[in-house]
């Protein structure tokens, strides 16, 4: 895509159309700015609808790429030289991934290197199922008694978990399974699996997969979470990127608690860390005068805890550079083994300058369509893997948010609705309290048949220091999304922006204010209203997979007296 500014008419210039999704998906949230004059010419390969959508100038990165002149041709084919100088080897995907599923390679002589699922002996033919995790799909290698390398397969050094490599031609395959397969000319053994290894053909609980993280990605359930997983963390980079969003480092140390709930991890080194852990004694931490922990002996000088947010400094550079993101790791030192719940989980907060509630709903809403239309369309044979052994229908479940529109309604709407549902809920439901799973799945799964609802203005004394209070006093402008299944997958706000009432809030909750000394800078210098939500990615992970427990979204989880791998 490129794109052209008039300095006279300041109008925009489509080079290259977009489609009308791709237009829908980008502008949804942006509204024109006045004085600006946006203008879109009529091109044939533009739907009607597309061309009546509005444009905004920030929707575009800074940096415009022109037509490709011969000279910078030249330098595309010397990157694309280097790059493959490391990406000589093939993968399965690139071998079955296309349309004809490796058809058009038959006759072809082919190298695949992977780890071996299955292993059967026939009388007259060796059949090796090889996988790469480069796609679900493994490639069938059939071998006879007279291929180079047999003898590895009759010493047994050849079994399930080995990994090898395998050079043969492509040929059209006689099963029913898949389209082609590999007739094996050589076989090489990389490395051989010890006879234990515990991930067989037979069937084994994702309970005991967890005692195995280690080795659970060569299943085909975490090989495909693991692909979906990275397929929704690009296209989360593609499309704040694409929407003029600047990524910023949130730093993992910090000494303020962003919630205010009080459930971090201490990061210290009073704990003496030379020699065994366990040998740490606990009158070696210095103390005051008064027998309490001198915090003026550590690092740095004061408590420091591991990061339950980056909100807080992504609200600084928004005051700068206007709309930005932050997506990593945040942890939360609460003591729940629910399905539910992570020690360790990384977190996507944008946060958007100049900006009100309904901006931050739309950027929300918008997102999510993004996210799960790119893996519907990128991801589509682990998703049907999903729609056949994990999650009957969650295709349709996912296409419908893409396609449907978002209901929104008031907190207290949807505490009325819940009062007059015909179903006796674990928790009460009262106006003042924290909706919980059930309250949100309810909402979500029942009453709007599955279709995402955004609730908005929340009781002020459930929800952190940092929301705006709206004009009745009582309710602050903060909105969850629920998603069927999960739940509650979003949270956001209007951040508030006025001095004196931030200063007010903080004293209501016993906050030391002198913590919040530069958050509270930011409103003196300069202030705007801005407003931004929270994502937690092992929920969207779920969501996005079926999966039912968080532990099975993150490669490696973290949870009370659990820190393996």
């Amino acid at each position: 895509m490129a794109v052209a500014l008039s300095p006279a008419t300041t109008t925009l210039r489509l080079i290259k159309p977009f489609s009308a999704t791709a237009l829908r998906r980008l502008y949804i949230f942006h509204k024109p700015k006045p004085p600006f004059s946006i203008s879109l010419p009529t091109f044939s390969s533009i739907s009607p609808f597309a061309a009546s959508l509005p444009l905004s100038r920030r929707t575009f990165c800074s940096v415009i790429p022109s037509a490709i002149s011969s000279g910078e041709a030249t330098k595309t084919e010397t990157l694309e030289k280097k790059v493959g100088e490391f990406r000589k080897k093939n993968k399965i995907v690139d071998i079955k991934g296309g349309p004809d599923e490796g058809l058009n390679l038959v006759g072809e002589t082919v190298v695949v290197k992977g780890w071996v699922r299955t292993l059967r002996v026939q009388s007259s033919v060796t059949f090796i199922e090889v996988n790469d995790g480069s796609c679900l799909s493994n490639m069938q290698c059939v071998m006879s008694s007279d291929a180079e390398g047999y003898d590895q397969v009759e010493s047994g050094l050849i079994s399930t978990g080995a990994s090898a490599w395998i050079q043969g031609t492509i040929v059209s395959s006689q099963g029913s399974k898949q389209k082609i397969e590999l007739k094996v000319e050589k076989l090489v053994t990389i490395g051989k699996s010890d006879p234990s290894f515990p991930i067989q053909k037979k069937r084994v609980s994702r309970e005991f997969l967890r005692t195995k993280a280690h080795l659970r990605p060569r299943t085909n359930t975490f090989g495909a979470v693991a692909r979906v997983r990275n397929a929704l963390s690009y296209a989360t980079h593609r499309f704040f990127q694409e929407n003029g969003f600047v990524w910023i480092s949130s730093p993992i140390v910090t000494a303020s608690d962003c919630e205010g709930a009080g459930e971090q991890f201490c990061v210290t080194t009073l704990v003496p860390t030379s020699g065994e852990p366990g040998d740490s004694p606990v009158n070696a931490i210095p103390k005051t005068e008064d027998g309490l922990i001198d915090w003026s002996k550590d690092f740095f000088g004061k408590p420091a805890f591991l990061t339950v947010s980056g909100q807080l400094n992504a609200e600084a550079y928004a005051t700068a550079l206007t709309d930005v993101y932050t997506f990593g790791p945040t942890f939360r030192a609460e003591n729940s083994n629910t399905s539910r719940h992570l020690a360790e989980f990384w977190m996507i907060e944008p946060e958007l300058a100049f900006a009100d509630l309904d901006d931050d709903m739309a950027c929300a809403a918008a997102y999510l369509q993004y996210v799960v239309e790119y893996i519907l369309e990128n991801c589509k044979e682990d998703m049907d893997f999903f729609n056949t052994w994990i999650e009957k229908g969650i295709i349709k479940r996912l296409s419908d948010v893409v396609e449907k529109k978002f209901v929104q309604l008031t907190y207290t709407d949807a505490v009325e609705l819940l009062l007059k549902a015909k179903k006796k809920f674990e928790f009460p439901v009262q106006w003042g309290c924290d909706l919980q799973s059930e309250h949100e799945r309810y909402i979500t799964e029942e009453e709007f048949g599955g279709c995402p609802v955004i609730i908005r203005d929340y009781p002020k004394e459930i929800k952190a220091f940092y929301m705006r209070q709206n004009n009745d006093g009582k309710t602050v402008a903060a909105m969850d999304m629920l998603v069927p299944r999960v739940g509650e997958l979003i949270g956001g706000s209007q951040r508030e922006e006025r001095l004196d009432y931030l200063e007010e809030r903080l004293a209501e909750l016993k906050l030391n204010k002198e913590s919040y000394w530069w958050y509270l800078d930011l409103r003196r210098y300069g202030s705007v209203p801005h407003a931004g939500f929270g994502l937690g990615f092992e929920r969207l992970v779920q969501f996005a997979t079926g999966i039912e427990n968080i532990r099975d979204a993150i490669p490696f989880p973290r949870s009370p007296g659990s820190a393996e791998f």
